[in-house]
């Protein structure tokens, strides 16, 4: 029998699947004796999971805004496939609640509020375009193999909120850790409106790994405030925390190249995935 390694052996350094593409991990405890905690090292997560024959839940939310997939999310999403393909299950959240609010990540005003035919029509597109009815070798994410995806809609958990949930929701958090983040200190600093929905953005969102129960959140550089909220939200409801990855985004420039076809132009991710294999 092969002994199996010990969460110790494994926490020094993450596979080379995992870890490339990554700008940043969340925690990275350094100090040798957190090196083996699985809740300090995603290493150490990642080798108890082996240990317990489970896989890990990797979390991936997507708001559908608007028909097609942002090119920026392309390599969020092929990490994402990296992970079933590892064995693990992929939680794909279609942000179908959180797409009425919007986001405020990047914005530098109030996003205008999309009905919920508006979010649905939108929500179908991307399942298609990620690989619905699709075989495997020619999708972005793997929707055949049993145990590999889950496709959730946050409406499923914040839709029937009741006004005393959303009061506990509100007081795990301060206004002054809502506006410690970039985009609200710009509008705040600047005079531009925020409206008090906005500020339940990043804590619905959060929320949602506490409903999926996840052990990773993937997400772009630019969403580090709300892979953190959604850590202490899980310790607010006594569950263990997410790790967070941040992966490169591809720049604004990169998704208008000529003779590509598209939207005035721009590239999705499923034509970056299409030419890149071949499709």
């Amino acid at each position: 029998m092969v002994e199996q390694p010990s969460p110790a052996a494994n926490a020094a350094a993450l596979p080379a699947w995992l870890s490339r593409g990554l700008a940043d991990l969340f925690p990275a405890a350094t100090a040798p004796e957190a090196l083996a905690d699985p809740d300090q090292t995603l290493a150490a997560r990642l080798a108890e999971a082996r240990q317990q024959g489970r896989p890990l839940r990797v979390k991936l939310g997507i708001d559908p805004t608007g028909s097609e997939i942002h090119l920026g999310h392309s390599l969020l999403f092929r990490k994402l496939r990296a992970f079933q393909d590892a064995g693990h299950t992929a939680v794909l959240i279609i942000g179908d609640f959180t797409a009425r609010i919007g986001d405020p990540t990047g914005k530098s005003a109030t996003r205008v509020q999309l009905n919920a035919a508006e979010v649905e029509a939108n929500a179908e597109t991307y399942l298609v375009q990620l690989g619905l009815g699709q075989e495997p070798s020619r999708a972005l994410l793997d929707f055949t193999t049993p145990g590999r995806l889950e496709v959730r809609r946050n409406r499923e958990w914040l839709a029937g909120m009741d006004l005393p949930a959303v009061i506990d929701l509100l007081g795990t958090s301060t206004v002054g850790q809502m506006l410690a983040k970039e985009d609200f200190a710009n509008r705040y600093g600047s005079g531009t409106p925020i409206s008090l929905h906005e500020f339940l953005y990043p804590l619905l969102q959060g929320y949602d790994s506490v409903a999926i129960q996840a052990d990773l959140e993937l997400g772009g550089t630019d969403q580090k405030f709300n892979v953190a909220m959604g850590r202490d939200l899980q310790r607010h409801h006594g569950q263990r925390p997410q790790f967070g990855t941040a992966g490169a985004r591809w720049r604004a420039e990169d998704e208008q190249e000529p003779g590509q076809h598209g939207r005035a132009g721009r590239r999705s991710a499923v034509d970056v995935f299409q030419a890149r294999e071949g499709a």
